[in-house]
């Protein structure tokens, strides 16, 4: 039975697109490229596209962290600071589930991300919910980034 792992969303699948490692035994991420080269414009919110979808548990979401290096060294962070992905976001009716990041450069200058940069790192986590509440019930997701209203 599969648990969790990432998968190349077709669009992709012929574009050379690395599925996320860690690079070491401990590290807690999994290094996430950019699927295309693009610009990071001054104070701007910018949609990066990463070419892969992410299945897990039901009870669990992928963390989206900006590597500290590239937001340190770029000042670029997630405009909500924390990027998520919940377990129904993979392959539902309307979105197959691209993992796209909404990036944002506080600098001035344009920030250019290469094809293949790694700019992301995603961590795995699971979630508790209250007492009377189950996972898996309720509406199901039909959508992309904001398909579960304001």
């Amino acid at each position: 039975m599969r648990k969790r792992g990432f998968e190349i969303i077709k669009k992709y699948e012929r574009e050379d697109i690395h599925l996320p490692q860690r690079k070491t035994g401990m590290s807690a991420g999994y290094d996430i490229e950019a699927a295309l080269e693009c610009v990071l414009l001054p104070h701007q919110v910018t949609l990066v596209e990463t070419g892969l979808k992410v299945y897990m548990q039901p009870d669990e979401y992928l963390g989206i962290h900006v590597r500290s290096g590239f937001s340190i060294k770029k000042q670029v962070t997630c405009i909500n600071n924390q990027g998520i992905i919940d377990a129904d976001y993979y392959n539902n009716r309307e979105n197959e589930g691209h993992i796209m990041l909404a990036l944002v450069n506080h600098s001035d200058e344009k920030v250019a991300v290469s094809k293949g940069m790694r700019i992301a790192q995603g961590i795995f986590y699971r979630y508790l919910i209250v007492d009377g509440d189950k996972v898996g019930q309720g509406q199901m997701r039909h959508g992309g980034i904001g398909s579960t209203g304001e």
